[in-house]
């Protein structure tokens, strides 16, 4: 038990040592002897327990210290009190950072701390997605060495933060994010980044919209049109004309309110504020769900579909917007590939990154139109996509859902031989359960 250390009774402990040993010396008639002796001994204790202070300080797995007496004992208690003291500061410090982790990776922003020479302290999972930053291997670098863009640059360096700067992503130029920088503390600066893609890009996507609907609208509303001008004041019409109007008819009102629905799942997914960092989004169970889709879809075509997916393998993202993404490259390949062809597809964590691979041996597509492949109503052939149905947005949605989800769509094809479609999740978004 603890009690308070006396130099008094410490001293008079030794006084007493000091006395048994003069004694002693006096009755061998040597005293000087007995003191030497004596003085030697106590020398040796002290040695001896320090070689246990050090080996218990650095090699001992014990908490406790060793028991002792005297003076030693009191050492000992007070390092072993000032080590809980220790622990117990370091535990409620130790909180006190997951704490502030926690709330940081709350935070709607991405975030990262520079001290007075640029170099990054901290940061939080939204800048290593919106930023590519990889924590801790890029703990120290310069910030504009990894953010290269010049008005960046310029921006950081001319020390004058009172208004923030939209530059294009440093991982995915289709996205514009907002910097704000804010000084603090001991020369420290406090980055904000905040993707304002949205914001920029609204009024572009409603004259886009207008103008596409006006344009894809116009074909069908005239051949309908036609038909209804004629048949009214036309007398003695043959039985087949009628037949070939009303299914043209038919034909053309489905495939207008096909395009408005994809035309209305386009407009949802670029002006969607859902975070795609939020939820963990079960793709095993979605490929499942699209398989069943796509053997009804293939029925006529008897394609030989086969599906290798990593069932413990889940991203972050929203859901409703992968599924699109998903679902339109297979039924793509389906509407694409001659009858009787075959369609692999594959979900499998490559490199540390979830990946999703479609691959055909279907018609190909020449290298001139794969750059424009995503385009809004682009078309290769526009004969086949009428036959197939294809409105030309499929792709464009793919193109914005992978957007939303700093992703990319990539795409090899050789003409007759067939056609690879492939995207992948940086590895903060993939997500390997057990």
């Amino acid at each position: 038990m603890y009690y308070p250390f006396s130099w008094l009774r410490s001293l008079g402990r030794l006084a007493a040592y000091f006395l048994v040993v003069i004694l002693l010396g006096w009755y061998f008639s040597e005293p000087s002897l007995a003191v030497a002796i004596g003085a030697l001994l106590l020398l040796a204790s002290h040695y001896w327990n320090i070689y246990r202070l050090n080996h218990w300080l650095w090699q001992s797995k014990k908490i406790t210290p060793p028991r002792v007496n005297g003076v030693w004992e009191h050492i000992y208690d007070g390092i072993y009190t000032l080590q809980r003291r220790n622990r117990t500061k370091r535990k409620e410090l130790g909180l006190l950072v997951k704490r502030f982790r926690e709330g940081s990776e709350a935070l709607p922003d991405a975030a990262v701390v520079v001290d007075a020479n640029a170099a990054i302290i901290w940061c939080n999972r939204l800048a290593r997605i919106e930023l590519g930053l990889r924590w801790p291997d890029d703990a120290g670098r310069r910030i504009y060495n990894l953010v290269r863009h010049p008005q960046f640059v310029e921006f950081y360096h001319n020390k004058d933060y009172e208004k923030p700067i939209e530059v294009p992503s440093p991982v995915n130029d289709q996205r514009i994010l907002e910097y704000r920088i804010m000084p603090y503390g001991d020369e420290h600066l406090l980055l904000l980044i905040r993707d304002v893609t949205k914001l920029t890009q609204i009024e572009k996507m409603r004259k886009d919209f207008v103008a596409n609907v006006s344009h894809e609208l116009r074909t069908p509303l005239t051949v309908i049109n036609g038909y209804l001008e004629t048949l009214p004041g036309a007398t003695n019409i043959p039985e087949a004309f009628l037949a070939k109007a009303f299914e043209e008819m038919r034909s053309q009102s489905t495939r207008m309110q096909c395009l408005i629905e994809e035309l209305l799942v386009l407009s949802r997914i670029e002006a969607s504020s859902e975070r795609s960092t939020e939820n963990i989004v079960d793709v095993p169970q979605i490929l499942n769900t699209i398989k069943i889709e796509a053997d009804t879809l293939n029925a006529s075509k008897q394609h030989t579909i086969t599906m290798d997916v990593d069932q413990s393998l889940r991203v972050y993202g929203v859901e409703t917007e992968l599924r699109s993404a998903f679902s339109n490259l297979l039924f793509n390949a389906i509407h694409y590939t001659q009858e009787g062809g075959k369609i692999h597809v594959q979900w499998t964590l490559v490199d540390g990154q979830a990946t999703y691979l479609v691959t055909d041996n279907g018609y190909g597509i020449e290298a001139k139109h794969l750059g424009r492949l995503t385009e809004r109503f682009y078309r290769v052939d526009k004969a086949r996509s009428r036959k197939t149905g294809g409105s030309g947005l499929g792709l464009s949605i793919v193109k914005h859902v992978l957007n939303h989800h700093n992703s990319r769509l990539r795409i090899k094809s050789k003409v007759g031989e067939g056609s690879e479609f492939s995207f992948a999740f940086s590895h903060e978004l993939s997500v390997k359960q057990a």
